[in-house]
């Protein structure tokens, strides 16, 4: 394992499938205060809802389905996103599932902190850790970046 350290002022990954929109929306300006001293990145839609609807500025990749996902998950593997609210739809198959899923599995593989509903995301940007830099642990995939291929 290797340390990675997580700034006071953390990057955090604003993303909702179609019918949890309002539902994240819901959830942001409850805790406006808080997200405004954090760096805010999300997707297209829910970027645009967001600093529209609650005036905190916000970076916007592209809508999730044409790629934004992807860019996410890119700035995931660089160490640029340090949490991820995620309000995803688990009663409504999405047209980019498996882009999804790609998502989710660099967030676990680079051990970023992640909620996908409104109570978790609640236990998250409340910790302790979300106002002092924290050491988290992540792995250390030099064994496999460097094996032989044949």
């Amino acid at each position: 394992m290797s340390k990675s350290i997580l700034p006071v002022k953390k990057t955090i990954a604003l993303v909702a499938h179609d019918h949890k929109k309002d539902e994240l929306m819901q959830w942001v300006k409850k805790h406006k205060l808080i997200l405004s001293q954090h760096h805010l990145v999300a997707t297209g839609t829910t970027g645009k809802m967001i600093q529209e609807e609650v005036g905190v500025e916000v970076k916007r990749v592209l809508s999730g389905p044409l790629g934004g996902d992807q860019q996410l998950g890119a700035m995931i593997a660089e160490g640029i996103i340090d949490a991820v609210i995620f309000f995803w739809d688990p009663m409504e198959a999405q047209p980019h599932d498996s882009d999804v899923k790609a998502f989710l599995r660099l967030c676990v593989v680079w051990n970023i902190v992640i909620a996908s509903d409104a109570s978790t995301a609640d236990f998250v940007i409340t910790s302790p850790h979300m106002y002092s830099e924290y050491e988290k642990e992540v792995t250390d995939y030099s064994s496999y970046l460097h094996r032989k291929i044949k």
